[in-house]
């Protein structure tokens, strides 16, 4: 009889532990496969069959909505967790210290210094009293705390926090763990924090260290250990170039072997160096890089992070390149990216809004589905809630709307102006006497006059050759006169009264964009590019502004 309930037992016991495998396989399956709903589906119903607490459950939400980019909802998944585990955090330290973690880094992340100053203070606190506390997590602990020393500007602090993170990963490591690694990552990270803090001497000395960790790790990893390498390499050059060696921060960079700059942070550091080098067009090339390799995973969603770690680094690399061309078509990509980050973050955070809502109703609803007061209460701050995103969206829309106007005006300030000075320097030209002027600049003085009747250059077939006709002179003359007094290609000169003719009809009629482009001799096309290009805004925000 014993014999039989023994083995009974061990069945169940089995048939527990097949199901709890079950249960882990579905969820690290839905959550590599970046399937928000199913892997939070299985969270449910391992929450519900017991399988994990419940402040293990609310981590993993954590983790699942971090992953999806919902960091608000992330961030209270976190904070449930870590609160859930305050009370006997020897249940499970490390999703305790996971959370407690992430939770601080996030409010970090959104500018509330003090409470990710609170939660890690609390945190490193706990680790100096309890031995079980995952040194791991310590080291990382610390290394927050440095940031939000540095974010402080406690310079002091940071120098000191430092060491303590270097201290507890080589304690670790003369334990007979294999951390060199994460001695090397530690050292890295110390030496971008010691560079932060203006200190260069420390970030190199820092970098040395990494290096050195580097050469005593397992080769394991090979490909790892070549891209730290590069990353090092980058760094050097750059800590070089800014403490005045140029030509050994150089010879460093020439050095690396392009296999280990990786993406996408190696990319980044590469357009770093050679901006701070002056080298404004290889950057550029690499910022293209970087973009092309983001685009293909993330390239749909476009949020203000993005457009001020990517486009505008790679704008200002035009501009210094002399690139003015490519700088005017990404700043049109820039605009468009804004636009399309305001709505990526409006329905993200409705999204986040909603959601947020839904646990809270639903937590309510569990502890005290009688309560309609409480009930009364929630439904209340969520109105409220809504109202004030409304109210938000709708400020932060029209700020954007005022922003863009008067980017307009000073452009709409500038292009007049400009006109009054091409247009100044063709009545000079006029009003002198023709034995004074060369033969190039009696020929542009008789072009002025001719396309001074739109049907010349409304007429969609005018080129080079028709101005030469007209005239009865030759195209190379017409070329050489256009080049000489205007700087331009005749095709340029012929397009610039076309655009000028454009307008004056957007600022004085009310006909279609199409209509004007057809009426000027251009399709709708080469209408919008050309308008684009020359004035830096488009033909519907020109009207806007011009009728203001």
């Amino acid at each position: 009889m014993l014999a039989m309930m023994a083995s009974c037992t061990n069945c169940s016991e089995t048939k527990d532990d097949e199901k709890v495998k079950a249960a882990w396989q579905r969820y690290h399956e839905a959550y590599h496969a970046k399937d928000l709903n199913r892997a939070l589906v299985v969270i449910d119903s391992m929450e519900t069959e017991k399988i994990v607490s419940k402040p293990k459950a609310n981590q993993l939400r954590g983790h699942v909505y971090d992953q999806g980019w919902q960091m608000k909802i992330a961030e209270q998944f976190y904070k449930k967790s870590c609160q859930g585990y305050a009370s006997d955090p020897s249940q499970d330290w490390g999703s305790y210290t996971d959370a407690g973690y992430r939770w601080a880094c996030l409010l970090f992340r959104r500018g509330d210094t003090e409470g990710a100053m609170n939660i890690t203070t609390g945190l490193l606190q706990q680790a100096k009293e309890n031995e079980a506390f995952p040194k791991d997590q310590e080291a990382t602990l610390l290394m927050l705390m440095a940031d939000i020393q540095l974010q402080l500007h406690q310079y002091d602090e940071v120098r000191l926090t430092g060491l303590k993170v270097y201290e507890v990963i080589e304690q670790e490591a003369n334990n007979g763990n294999e951390r060199e690694l994460d001695i090397a990552w530690t050292c890295i990270n110390l030496s971008d924090i010691h560079h932060k803090a203006g200190d260069s001497e420390g970030a190199m000395a820092w970098l040395d260290r990494c290096a050195q960790a580097l050469t005593r790790a397992k080769q394991g990893d090979s490909l790892m250990i070549e891209k730290w390498k590069g990353h090092i390499s980058l760094k050097r050059a750059l800590f070089l170039l800014e403490t005045g060696h140029a030509a050994q921060a150089q010879a460093t960079y020439a050095a690396i072997p392009r296999s280990r700059l990786m993406e996408p942070l190696g990319y980044i550091e590469a357009a770093d160096y050679l901006m701070a080098a002056g080298r404004y067009d290889e950057a550029a090339e690499w910022y293209e890089r970087i973009d092309s390799t983001y685009l293909a995973t993330d390239g749909a969603k476009m949020t203000f992070d993005i457009i001020a770690e990517r486009l505008s680094p790679r704008y200002i690399a035009y501009r210094k390149a002399g690139r003015n061309a490519d700088a005017l078509l990404l700043a049109d990509s820039v605009s468009a990216a804004i636009d399309s980050a305001l709505v990526w973050q409006k329905q993200n955070d409705a999204a986040e809004l909603a959601v947020i809502y839904q646990t809270h109703e639903k937590e309510l609803a569990l502890n005290d589905a009688k309560s309609e007061t409480r009930i009364h209460r929630v439904l209340l701050a969520a109105a409220i809630l809504v109202i004030l995103l409304i109210g938000y969206l709708f400020w932060r829309t029209r700020k954007y709307n005022k922003e863009l106007l008067e980017k307009n005006r000073r452009l709409l300030t500038e292009i007049e102006q400009r006109e009054q000075e091409q247009q100044q320097v063709i009545e000079q030209l006029e009003a002198a006497p023709e034995a004074e002027l060369t033969t190039g600049q009696q020929i542009y003085r008789r072009l002025c006059e001719l396309m001074k009747q739109p049907n010349v250059f409304t007429d969609p077939d005018t080129n080079q050759d028709t101005l030469a006709r007209m005239l009865g002179t030759n195209r190379t003359y017409i070329q050489d006169a256009i080049r000489e007094c205007a700087d331009k290609t005749p095709a340029d000169f012929i397009n610039s009264y076309r655009l000028r003719h454009a307008t004056h009809l957007l600022s004085t009629t009310d006909d279609s964009v199409g209509l004007i482009a057809e009426l000027c001799g251009l399709s709708r096309r080469t209408f919008y590019r050309l308008f684009s290009e020359t004035y830096a805004m488009s033909p519907s925000d020109y009207r806007h502004v011009a009728k203001k």
